[in-house]
C-alpha cells in the first residue's frame, strides 16, 4: 500500500471520529438493546409496548407465574445464557395486554410481603399501616412457562458453503464472502405456556410459540465496508443478536396464541361432572 493511500485512510478515520458518525455516548432507550417485551405498564395502562402484542378490552381474572427453577431449561437459561427469570418478561407482557391482573407469588416477592407483616406484628409500623390479614388478592389462574428448544446456530450459510461461493468469486470479494458465511448464524427458540385454574387444577389453555433470527455477522464488511462491495451498508447492523431476544419473541408468540384461544374459550364439560369417573370405563 502506498503512502498516499495510507494518508487517505488516516484522514478518513480522523474525520469519522471527529464527526457525529461515531457516537460513544450512553444511548438510553437504544433500539438495538430492546426485545419484543418493551415499554412499560401501570395498572390497565401501557406505553411503548410492541404492536405485535395481543390485547384484551378487560381482564379475565388474576394470574400468577409458576416457574420451575429446577428444570433443565431454566438452568441453561440462567447459567449458559445468563438471562433473568422468564417470569419477569411475562409479567410485563401480561400487564401490557390487559388480559389478566398479575399477582405476586415468587419466593422473593412473598418474602418481602411477609417481612412487612412481621414488622407490623412487632409493633414497629406506624398506626394505620394495615398489614393485617385479609389484604392479599387470590390468584385465579397460574401460568407456567417452559423453553422447549433454544439453539444459537441452526442454519444459515455455513462456513463451508461460504467458502465454496467465495472460491467461485475469487479475489478480495471472495474472501469477504467466505468470512461472512463463517460468521452467519440463525438463532431459534420455541417456548410453551400452560395455564391452569388454581381452584380446580384444570388446565385452561396451552400454547406454543417460536421465533428465529439470522445474524449476518460478516456482511458489514462485505457490503459498504472498507474495501467491500457497494450498495449494502444497511446490512451491517445485523450483528450478533443475543439469544435472549429470540427467546423473548418466542414467549410473546406463545402468549399471543393463548390470548387468541381464550377469545373463543369454551369450558370442557364431562358427562356426570369433572373428576367423577369420566366416560372411559374399565372392565370388571
Amino acid at each position: 500500500m502506498t503512502i498516499a493511500k495510507l494518508t487517505l485512510l488516516s484522514l478518513t478515520a480522523i474525520a469519522l471520529i471527529s464527526s457525529s458518525c461515531v457516537d460513544t455516548s450512553m444511548q438510553m432507550g437504544s433500539q438495538s438493546a430492546k426485545t419484543m417485551a418493551t415499554g412499560s405498564a401501570a395498572g390497565g395502562s401501557s406505553s411503548g409496548e410492541s404492536s405485535a402484542l395481543e390485547k384484551c378490552a378487560a381482564p379475565l381474572g388474576t394470574i400468577s407465574l409458576i416457574e420451575n427453577q429446577s428444570a433443565g431449561w431454566y438452568t441453561i437459561l440462567t447459567n449458559e445464557y445468563h438471562l433473568p427469570p422468564t417470569a419477569n418478561l411475562l409479567r410485563l407482557l401480561i400487564q401490557q395486554s390487559n388480559c389478566f391482573v398479575v399477582v405476586e407469588r415468587s419466593a422473593a416477592g412473598m418474602n418481602a410481603m411477609n417481612r412487612e407483616r412481621q414488622l407490623q406484628q412487632s409493633g414497629e409500623m406506624r398506626q394505620g399501616s394495615n398489614f393485617g390479614k385479609g389484604q392479599m388478592v387470590s390468584s385465579d389462574y397460574g401460568l407456567s412457562p417452559e423453553i422447549v428448544f433454544s439453539e444459537g446456530d441452526t442454519g444459515g450459510m455455513s462456513g463451508a458453503v461460504g467458502g465454496i461461493i467465495g472460491g467461485m468469486i475469487g479475489g478480495h470479494a471472495g474472501a469477504l464472502v467466505s468470512s461472512a458465511g463463517a460468521n452467519t448464524k440463525t438463532r431459534e427458540a420455541s417456548a410453551l405456556l400452560t395455564m391452569i385454574d388454581n381452584r380446580s387444577s384444570v388446565q385452561i389453555a396451552a400454547a406454543e410459540g417460536s421465533a428465529s433470527k439470522t445474524d449476518i455477522g460478516g456482511f458489514g464488511n462485505l457490503f459498504g465496508g472498507a474495501g467491500g462491495l457497494a450498495g449494502g451498508a444497511g446490512l451491517s447492523g445485523y450483528t450478533n443478536t443475543p439469544q435472549g431476544k429470540v427467546i423473548a419473541a418466542a414467549f410473546m408468540d406463545a402468549y399471543n396464541n393463548i390470548v387468541r384461544s381464550l377469545r373463543n374459550y369454551k369450558a370442557q364439560e364431562v358427562q356426570g361432572g369433572l373428576g367423577k369417573g369420566g366416560q372411559l370405563k374399565v372392565g370388571n
